[in-house]
């Protein structure tokens, strides 16, 4: 799955435009960046297509522990899409990882994200 494929089954399933969910897939990525390892955050990011590695990238520092809520509020503040919107598209975006990348990585992410960004994932439409 290319960037631009990304993108758009992000918007089909959000009923976002095209570049709102453009930009709340690399805020979710953004944001989930700060939740992984660093060496989780490098694995996963090696699965996707290069401008979406760009978002998983992250600083030096320790791994930040937050809650779905928090990821979504984040996702906000960054896109300035309503909290709804910002929702639906953390959501969208977790399923949409789930069919970019191979299952064992997504397993090795989400282990480390917990069971409620994994009910996430499967909410979404």
């Amino acid at each position: 799955m290319d960037d631009r494929e990304f993108f758009q089954t992000v918007a089909d399933r959000t009923q976002l435009s095209r570049q709102e969910a453009a930009d709340v897939t690399r805020a979710t990525l953004e944001t989930l960046a700060a939740r992984l390892s660093a060496g989780e955050a490098r694995e996963l990011a090696q699965e996707l297509p290069g401008h979406l590695r760009e978002s998983l990238r992250r600083g030096p520092g320790e791994m930040e522990i937050f809650d779905p809520e928090e990821s979504v509020r984040r996702v906000h503040l960054r896109t300035g899409l309503s909290e709804p919107e910002a929702d639906r598209g953390v959501r969208a975006v977790l399923a949409t990882l789930r069919e970019a990348v191979s299952a064992e990585e997504y397993g090795h992410a989400m282990s480390q994200l917990g069971s409620e960004f994994a009910r996430m994932a499967e909410s979404a439409r």
